[in-house]
C-alpha cells in the first residue's frame, strides 16, 4: 500500500512539474515574441485627426527615412527661453502628450514633441535604433532653429533612455529625467527575475551606457511608489551618472504618472526653467 501511494505521489509531482514547465516555456516564449505589446502601447490617430490645444503649434510630420514618417507638434511662443525636445511615455499619442507638454509652454517655452513609430499618426518599423534616429533628425531639425545652449532634452519614463542618447551625442542646455531607468533590460530582471530576459529582449535602452557621457547637467526625479519603473532602478541611473552635474529628486510617495502633482516636482521644474 505504501509503495503504491507512493508511485500515485511521483506520478502526481511529475505531472505538476510538466506543467510547470509548459506554462514557464510559453511565459517566455511569450516575452520573447510578444515584447514589442508589451513595451510598447501606442494609440492610433486618423491622419486627418485635428489636434486641439490651448497654445498655438504647428503640426509636423518628418520623413526620417524612406519608409518612415513621424508626426510631431511644435508649441510657440512669442519670446521663447530656449525650446523643450520632449520625448513621452510608451502609452498614447499626441492628442494627450501635447496636453502634458502644454505645462512647458506656459513656462514661456518652445516644445517639440513627436510621437514615435506606430503612435498616432506616426509610421514606420519598431526599432530601439529607429527610435534613436528619429530623436536625432528632431534634434537636428530645432539646431536650424535655435542655438543649441537654448535646446533642453525632456525624457518621461521610455523616453529617459531615449533623451540621454541625445544627450550623450550633444551639448544641449539641460536633460531632464522624468521616472528614468537604469535600463529596459534592468526594468525587465525586476519585473520577470524567473526568465532569462538578457537572452529574451531584444530592446535594451542603456541609459546607464549613455548618461556616463552626457556634459550638461541633469535632473532626475523619481516617486519611491512607482510601480512602473522602480525607484531602485533609477537609484542605481544616479549612482553611474556624472557625480558634479547630476541632481536626483526623490518623490516621496510619487507613483510613476503623477508626479506634477507634487510641489517638490513643481519647485524642481520651475527653478530649472526659471
Amino acid at each position: 500500500m505504501l509503495f503504491t501511494h507512493q508511485n500515485r505521489l511521483r506520478r502526481r509531482l511529475k505531472r505538476v512539474l510538466k506543467f510547470l514547465l509548459v506554462l514557464y516555456i510559453m511565459i517566455g516564449a511569450s516575452l520573447y515574441f510578444l515584447q514589442e505589446k508589451i513595451l510598447f502601447l501606442p494609440s492610433n490617430l486618423a491622419q486627418d485627426f485635428q489636434y486641439e490645444f490651448r497654445y498655438p503649434f504647428e503640426e509636423l510630420f518628418f520623413q526620417t527615412s524612406e519608409d518612415v514618417s513621424i508626426n510631431a507638434i511644435h508649441f510657440k511662443t512669442e519670446n521663447p527661453k530656449g525650446v523643450i525636445l520632449y520625448f513621452h511615455g510608451n502609452a498614447g499619442d499626441l492628442s494627450r502628450w501635447g496636453i502634458i507638454g502644454e505645462h512647458f509652454v506656459s513656462q514661456n517655452y518652445d516644445v517639440l514633441i513627436m510621437d514615435y513609430r506606430t503612435y498616432g499618426k506616426s509610421k514606420g518599423k519598431l526599432s530601439e535604433q529607429g527610435f534613436y534616429d528619429d530623436a536625432q533628425f528632431c534634434y537636428d531639425y530645432l539646431l536650424k532653429q535655435y542655438s543649441e545652449e537654448d535646446i533642453v532634452l525632456y525624457g518621461r519614463s521610455l523616453g529617459t533612455g531615449i533623451a540621454t542618447y541625445l544627450a550623450s551625442k550633444h551639448q544641449p542646455n539641460q536633460l531632464i529625467l522624468e521616472t528614468p531607468y537604469y535600463s529596459i533590460l534592468d526594468v525587465a530582471k525586476h519585473r520577470f527575475p524567473l526568465f532569462p530576459v538578457t537572452a529574451l529582449l531584444k530592446y535594451e535602452f542603456p541609459t546607464n551606457e549613455f548618461i556616463t557621457s552626457v556634459k550638461c547637467p541633469i535632473t532626475m526625479f523619481h516617486g519611491t511608489d512607482d510601480k512602473v519603473i522602480p525607484y531602485s532602478s533609477a537609484e542605481k541611473l544616479k549612482s553611474v551618472a556624472p557625480s558634479d552635474n547630476t541632481s536626483f529628486i526623490t518623490i516621496d510617495g510619487g507613483g510613476h504618472n503623477n508626479l506634477i502633482s507634487f510641489d517638490l516636482y513643481k519647485e524642481g521644474i520651475l527653478s530649472i526653467l526659471k
